[in-house]
């Protein structure tokens, strides 16, 4: 039975390469690249998230052999993980969820902003000169990380095209903001229902974390999800598996050995 990493927002399952190389085990893996994302098709009628959900139960039904499936998800992976593992408990036999905290609260008064810049938004590929560009600007966003390992994700999600730039593989519509708000309290009634052993790992020096407020705080987590364990990585921002990926892997390996 193969343990399911689920990759993040605009990345791609490549990047668990640094986490896997750091297992002390030969664990059965796989690591799927979302729809639009890395090496996967692009839709014609863009993303909607439940397609996720559907996507992975689609890979689980494929792939698991019948077992309930320990997964292991990193950011929009972790919240994808987190909603499944509720609205399929018996399909779930563990989750190792990396800063998958779900978004902020929203208000209906902020509808009217966000259906604007929805409909403002152009349809455009981002591409850069070079791997080296991209290389440079992954390393600034993301400073916790190595040089060399800023290279490996830039060639994990470009691709250089004739026109001797490099484009992203990711299509270019995953950056338009939903026109739909996020409802929090829709995420965590799915939440309630997990069943499953549950991890969840937050960057110390994470990024997205305190933009949550009160709903980021350890008592909130544990007040939604039975049994959760919290762990708090030292030194970490949300890149975690990469930043760290030795800490991180063996935590991971010991939660799944465990479960």
């Amino acid at each position: 039975m193969p343990v399911f990493l689920l990759h993040g927002w605009q990345d791609t399952g490549d990047t668990f390469q640094f986490m896997v190389d750091a297992f002390r085990e030969e664990w059965p893996l796989v690591a799927l690249d979302w729809r639009g994302f890395g090496r996967s098709e692009w839709t014609r009628d863009g993303y909607w998230f439940p397609d996720y959900l559907a996507d992975l139960e689609a890979l689980l039904e494929q792939l698991g052999m019948g077992e309930p499936a320990r997964i292991v998800g990193h950011s929009m992976g972790g919240n994808i993980a987190s909603l499944y593992a509720g609205l399929r408990p018996h399909a779930v036999r563990c989750v190792v969820n990396l800063e998958g905290f779900g978004l902020p609260r929203t208000l209906p008064d902020q509808a009217p902003g966000q259906l604007c810049k929805w409909l403002d938004q152009v349809k455009s590929v981002k591409d850069y000169d070079s791997f080296e560009q991209l290389a440079s600007i992954i390393l600034f966003r993301y400073p916790g990380i190595t040089q060399e390992q800023s290279w490996f994700i830039a060639n994990a999600w470009g691709s250089l095209e004739a026109d001797g730039r490099v484009h992203l593989l990711g299509d270019a519509r995953h950056r338009w903001v939903n026109p739909v708000l996020y409802k929090r309290e829709e995420a965590e009634a799915c939440w309630r229902g997990i069943k499953a052993p549950f991890l969840l790992l937050l960057g110390e020096k994470s990024e997205y974390l305190p933009r949550l407020g009160v709903d980021g705080t350890e008592a909130a987590f544990r007040a939604i999800i039975s049994g959760v364990e919290i762990v708090r990585v030292a030194g970490v921002g949300h890149m975690m598996h990469i930043e760290k990926p030795d800490l991180v892997a063996s935590l991971v390996e010991n939660f799944l050995g465990a479960h």
